[in-house]
């Protein structure tokens, strides 16, 4: 579950999250009540109506602390909030559901090395310019690097439709009310991409600065797309996304002499919340910068292109040494 916006509570109750239970009482009257602490009384009358009134439990508190004016709801242990659940509760559904998520994302990236495919989960809040950078970036390899698009939002296929444009393939996921893709929805994807050997995969997440950071999808790297219209402070507002990522990529710079933005302090802030990241500034619009980022990719093309060829080399040795051993228990 994604303990922050609750997307996964439907999950959540359905497989080991909250469960409910009700009691009837000879009475008429019954109660529900949740593990997390509160429960209801229902009350039923003779002329058929009903009122329910809540209880809360003594141990149950609010995990809130207030430091220097600011009520800070990601102090307690599950470093969130989420009404009716207790902090422990919350870790538990967390673990729960990003185990199996875990699991997920191992079988994509199984699947994504045996055919040296280069995965990469391109995250960032609404309006970064990550569509048009797909764009932008498709153009400019397509002739010589077969690249497939995992198009994520919640609704529409206007993206994936921008993406098949350009003659690349593309599979929409919607998510509904979901704020992000997770491993389980991108398996799914792939497969119906057929992913060709030594390929790369462009995975769009849904527009969020949240909930994918939690979320390994198989990739290879995660890269955080933050345009200068969105302000210099993003890497310290949303630290667990700018932590997960590898590579930073700053957009739109060719708005920066309209802009206050300050490059030299994004920058700082970034490295400050993850010292490892790589930063590369570009405009997805005009080109600016773009060849930066293109060498990244190939790079990682040529690592995961590298890895499938000694993994192929590795399984031949082995079957040879196997053939080997047979012929001489034979002879």
């Amino acid at each position: 579950m994604c303990t922050v916006c609750g997307c996964g509570e439907a999950e959540a109750g359905a497989e080991g999250g909250q469960q409910e239970n009700l009691h009837h009482h000879a009475d008429g009257t019954a109660h529900s009540h949740a593990d997390a602490g509160e429960h209801s009384h229902q009350h039923r009358h003779a002329d058929g109506t009903a009122h329910s009134h809540p209880h809360r439990h003594a141990g149950e508190h609010d995990h809130s602390h207030e430091v220097a004016g600011v009520l800070n709801y990601g102090a307690g242990p599950a470093g969130g909030h989420a009404p009716g659940l207790s902090q422990e509760r919350m870790v538990r559904i967390e673990r729960d559901i990003l185990s199996r998520n875990n699991e997920f994302a191992q079988a994509n990236r199984r699947r994504f090395a045996d055919r040296g495919v280069f995965a990469v989960n391109l995250v960032s809040s609404p309006g970064s310019g990550k569509t048009t950078l797909l764009v932008r970036t498709i153009e400019a390899i397509k002739g010589r690097t077969a690249v497939t698009v995992i198009e994520g939002d919640q609704q529409t296929s206007v993206d994936a439709e921008r993406i098949r444009a350009t003659g690349a393939p593309a599979v929409q996921v919607n998510t509904g009310k979901g704020c992000h893709l997770d491993a389980h929805m991108v398996g799914h994807a792939a497969e119906r991409l057929k992913l060709a050997e030594d390929s790369l995969l462009l995975i769009e997440n849904v527009g969020n600065l949240v909930c994918p950071a939690e979320f390994d999808l198989g990739e290879a790297h995660k890269v955080v797309i933050l345009s200068v219209t969105e302000g210099e402070d993003k890497p310290l507002k949303y630290p667990n996304m700018f932590r997960a990522a590898d590579l930073m990529l700053i957009n739109k710079v060719d708005l920066l002499p309209y802009l206050s933005f300050d490059v030299g302090r994004c920058m700082e802030y970034a490295k400050r919340v993850n010292p490892d990241i790589e930063v590369i500034q570009l405009s997805a619009t005009t080109g600016a910068g773009t060849e930066h980022w293109l060498a990244w990719l190939d790079k990682g093309l040529a690592r995961a292109r590298d890895e499938r060829v000694r993994t192929v080399e590795n399984l031949r040795r082995r079957v040879a040494e196997l053939e080997a051993r047979l012929a001489a228990r034979s002879g």
